[in-house]
């Protein structure tokens, strides 16, 4: 069972790495069509530089990707707890629950980024986040 809680964080990486390809995948194209290209970037310049110049549609991937290095970087570690703490069935379907609600999440947010789904998904996730957190804490604080 320990092994089976780190799949889900395999996957969400593996979800992450799809994402940032489609960022790069939309933005580079359309910083084309404005004639900005990486070659000529001035020096210092982020991603946050194209708020306002690229379309939405296409920040969107970039926003979500962001996202993505925020609140699963507390979903890995509560996965490595779980897994040397010890297990359970609930927890691999909370992790894999986790993992497809941020996916939901992310396909929803790169395309048509209506907020009151994404701020459902994102609680949905969230309570399945909480309770993986609340679990790997008992294992840990109170283990005898």
């Amino acid at each position: 069972m320990q092994a089976q809680i780190l799949a889900p964080g395999a996957a969400l990486v593996l979800w992450s790495i799809v994402m940032l390809m489609w960022t790069a995948g939309t933005r580079l194209p359309a910083m084309s069509k404005l004639g900005t290209d990486l070659k000529t970037a001035p020096p210092g310049g982020r991603g946050a530089n194209l708020e306002g110049v690229l379309p939405d549609s296409v920040q969107w991937k970039s926003h979500n990707y962001a996202h993505l290095m925020e609140q699963p970087t507390i979903f890995y570690p509560t996965l490595v707890i779980l897994a040397l703490m010890g297990t359970t069935a609930m927890d691999v379907t909370l992790a894999w629950a986790y993992v497809a609600l941020r996916v939901v999440h992310s396909i929803g947010q790169a395309t048509v980024n209506t907020i009151p789904v994404r701020f459902t998904l994102f609680l949905l996730s969230t309570a399945c986040l909480l309770v993986l957190a609340l679990h790997a804490a008992k294992l840990t604080m109170f283990a005898a």
